[in-house]
């Protein structure tokens, strides 16, 4: 009896031990750096990872474009933040404009931008979003807009004296002090004493000068104003932007340098077309074999993107490169806030959202996937070869990005790849069709497993891309069109059957089906997806999240998206394609043809997809010369679109007068197909020109009327180095890529300026990345230089546009190179470079290109 009451007692002292173990020990989950700059938990030892985004909401441009859109700011955090969890990011960053929160000596105002960034730090706190602060920016607070006067020490000075400036340093001091002992009213705390916000960067991107000591001190002083409020947390520096001060910045007494990523370069203004992954393949930190302080520092990224790129391939290939360079916090720069993505306005160049910008999107979500999961350090060799790593594989030729684990599938594109572990899966996100969702929606979707035979179902609205995002941008200019249409979808989930059940969870949306064969349509909302098996147990799943953001439809203007193909072959049909905006079925779409033979005709285009329509022009239509076309759209009786140019009213009418056309050059056969031509094709060409003082690269007239030539002139042979361009022809001879296999010379006619031949390199470059390449040696005589496909070799390309930090690889070669294919060849590329003291005299140099072609022998 007695033994059998003292294990009772033994049984209830362990239970309420238990108890009180879990509700009193708390594991620490702040972070600290090793000795070997490894950023590891303090309650556990073991290594973080935090890979996020930056969002600018409560500031600057961010907060004045919401206001103006009549939201309110905290509902658009709201929204945010939902969808940043909804990606599964767990990272947040963001420069704070203390332009708006501080005046000249540094003080604090307590004002609505810092009531707003409290609650914003909030609502990351209850979604487990970690949060790094940067709370000087230097910044003005205009851009796109002027600069407002606001009066603080950033406004007063601005970066470069902020830096030296001794008045300016003690009003960043005080400002520091003030701001980390502000108590968020929103989360009762000091930013130090929340355990959400894990770490801080002194400032943005500082433009050392002077003396290298007094950059020493000035790291110093800003860490011991943070660390006299109490703060205990790792503290950064930017090592990256001002490389030359790198030393100096070791020297400061930090525990870790952030840096930066912007491998196409930034505001191109237009999108950028061809293969990025190699701008992406390596992430090469110099200062490990120079600063040994350095070594034992940690790690982080504080903004990082592939400016003007829309494919959905990048992501998670710079966070392969940043996990192999032993990074442990990556933030994209930067997040569109929901209720002015539609524009593209806060910065032009960078555009990702879950609702506008799905494919993008869920790359992201992809790639927080690898940042976690794959080890630091470890190297994939060079692309391709790492295209596909561990459970990831990104791919330009598909425009997609892919998670095949365990248990979780993602695509940010239609993929043919088979699930892993089908029968293991418990989250499948993606944009299209799969083995386990056929869509025909142009949204994201997202289904969780709550149990066997019961799923959570989230469907985004379409998103249209209807104009180009990454051009100047207005908010009256819509670049992405909203679309909510009832779509057809087809899940193979296993355990739930064929006749499933689909019933809608979030506010406002009654709608209910029961699939048939698996298929079933759906609209933009939150659902609960249940087996019959599991109706009767229905009532248990009232608990699942009926959480639902997106935009309101966009209003149904119509809109043609099209691009008409620069040239095709004579005498061989081809298709017309293009996505309609604003029309349903019983929309009558045609396009009327015109050629220069004096033959018209009028075909039907058929719809493929909600907003896919296409045609086939016949072969009698297709004579060499000129075709033009326009799309006529009747919606009713009388109620015409007609595009080019959105112009209403029958274009049948006697007093119909406008006559915009698209055009399409039809070649005759067996003629040159034309890479490179600056008459036309200047606006996309990839300059690369270090030195731009002493060189340049201009377009001059030509010997024939209205054509123009690229000239390039290198004026300080024995100072300038290299000097050289890139041409993207891909899109320009999609309707003659054919063609380009039954040729078998390279031509280009050029002439150098100058009395001695100059030496230039030509190359061209491959789908994967492949460059194959010669010199050729030009004269001040023009005339057509034939190159023999089978003269170019394997070789190096540049990468272009030149990636930042301007430390990172400037050449690429492909880890792979396979015999030549010219249907593979998407960019020309011409060098020219002089070594010191090779060059008569030192002389200038130049080029002058009037074309580039391939040309059958």
């Amino acid at each position: 009896m007695k033994s059998k009451k003292m294990y009772y007692l033994l049984v209830l002292f362990t239970c309420i031990a238990t108890l009180g173990y879990s509700q009193t020990r708390k594991i620490n989950k702040d972070i600290y750096v090793d000795k070997q700059g490894v950023i590891r938990y303090k309650g556990t030892n073991t290594e973080a990872a935090f890979f996020g985004v930056n969002y600018t909401a409560p500031f600057a441009y961010g907060y004045r474009s919401v206001k103006r859109m009549g939201v309110e700011i905290e509902k658009a955090i709201d929204d945010d933040v939902y969808h940043f969890s909804r990606l599964g990011l767990d990272a947040f960053r963001v420069h704070v404009w203390d332009t708006e929160i501080t005046d000249s000596a540094g003080n604090l105002l307590e004002n609505e931008h810092l009531r707003l960034f409290d609650y914003l730090v909030a609502k990351l706190k209850e979604r487990n979003i970690k949060v790094l602060i940067t709370p000087i920016a230097f910044w003005g607070n205009g851009y796109p807009e002027t600069d407002e006067n606001t009066g603080s020490f950033s406004s007063k000075y601005g970066k470069q004296k902020a830096l030296v400036n001794d008045t300016a340093i003690r009003a960043q001091e005080n400002y520091l002090k003030q701001f980390f002992k502000h108590v968020n009213q929103y989360t009762k705390t000091t930013y130090g004493r929340d355990e959400n916000v894990i770490a801080m960067e002194i400032n943005n991107e500082p433009h050392h000068t002077g003396p290298k000591a007094k950059t020493t001190e000035y790291v110093d002083r800003m860490t011991t104003a943070v660390k006299s409020t109490g703060w205990t947390k790792p503290i950064f520096y930017n090592i990256s932007e001002s490389p030359s001060y790198a030393d100096a910045v070791a020297n400061a007494k930090v525990n870790g340098h952030s840096f930066q990523w912007y491998p196409t370069g930034l505001v191109a203004n237009r999108t950028l077309q061809g293969n990025f992954l190699p701008n992406v393949d390596l992430y090469k930190i110099p200062f490990g074999d120079t600063i040994p302080l350095y070594r034992n520092r940690g790690r982080m990224v504080y903004e990082f993107d592939a400016g003007d790129v829309l494919q959905s391939n990048m992501y998670p290939a710079m966070a392969r490169s940043f996990r192999t360079a032993g990074f442990q916090w990556a933030t994209q720069f930067a997040y569109d806030p929901l209720a002015t993505a539609y524009a593209n306005t806060e910065y032009q160049t960078h555009y990702v959202n879950l609702a506008y910008t799905p494919a993008k999107a869920i790359s992201l979500l992809i790639a927080s996937k690898v940042f976690h999961k794959i080890p630091r350090l470890k190297t994939y060799g060079t692309y391709p070869a790492d295209s596909a790593f561990d459970a990831f594989r990104v791919s330009y030729k598909n425009n997609l990005s892919e998670m095949n684990a365990d248990d979780a599938f993602y695509y940010s594109n239609s993929t043919s790849t088979q699930p892993k572990a089908i029968s293991n899966l418990k989250h499948v996100a993606g944009v299209g069709s799969s083995p386990v969702v056929v869509y025909n929606g142009y949204g994201a979707y997202f289904l969780d497993k709550v149990i066997d035979g019961v799923w959570r179902l989230e469907v985004m609205p379409d998103a249209i891309h209807i104009r180009d995002p990454f051009e100047r941008a207005s908010p009256k200019k819509e670049v992405t069109a909203i679309q909510w249409q009832r779509q057809q979808m087809q899940l193979m989930l296993p355990g739930l059957g064929t006749d499933f059940k689909i019933s809608a969870l979030n506010a406002g949306n009654n709608y209910s089906a029961t699939a048939i064969a698996n298929q079933f349509t759906i609209e933009p909302g939150t659902y609960l997806i249940i087996a019959q098996t599991k109706l009767s147990q229905a009532a248990k799943y009232a608990s699942v999240s009926k959480e639902f953001v997106a935009p309101k439809k966009t209003p149904s203007e119509t809109f043609v998206v099209h691009t008409a193909f620069s040239e095709v072959t004579g005498k061989k049909p081809f298709t017309i394609s293009s996505k309609i905006v604003g029309v349903d079925t019983t929309a009558k779409v045609t396009i009327e043809l015109r050629n220069l033979s004096n033959k018209w005709s009028t075909i039907a285009m058929l719809r493929r997809s909600a907003y896919d329509y296409f045609a086939e022009v016949p072969a009698d239509m297709v004579t060499p010369g000129l075709l033009n076309y326009r799309i006529i759209i009747q919606k009713g009786q009388d109620d015409y679109v007609v595009f080019p140019g959105a112009n209403k009213g029958s274009p049948f009418a006697w007093d119909a007068f406008v006559n915009e056309t698209y055009q399409t050059y039809v070649a005759a056969a067996r003629t040159n197909v034309n890479l490179f031509d600056p008459t036309t094709d200047r606006s996309s060409v990839m300059v690369y020109n270090p030195d731009w003082r002493n060189n340049s690269i201009e377009y001059i007239a030509g010997t024939e009327p209205r054509q123009l030539v690229l000239k390039a002139t290198v004026s300080l042979p024995s100072a300038s180095g290299l000097l050289g361009f890139q041409y993207h022809f891909k899109d320009k001879i999609r309707g003659r890529v054919s063609e380009t296999n039954a040729t078998n010379t390279l031509v280009v006619r050029a002439r150098t300026a100058e009395a001695d031949p100059v030496v230039v390199r030509i190359a061209l470059v491959t789908a994967d990345a492949a460059a194959y390449a010669t010199t050729i040696t030009l004269t001040n005589s023009l005339q057509d230089i034939e190159i023999p496909i089978t003269g170019l070799k394997p070789d190096s390309t540049l990468l272009l546009p030149r990636p930042y930090p301007g430390f990172l690889p400037l050449w690429f070669k492909a880890g792979l190179t396979a015999p030549l294919r010219l249907d593979e060849v998407e960019k020309v590329e011409l060098t020219l470079e002089q070594e010191p003291g090779a060059h008569p005299s030192n002389k200038p140099l130049s080029i002058e290109v009037t074309s580039i072609s391939l040309l059958k022998k």
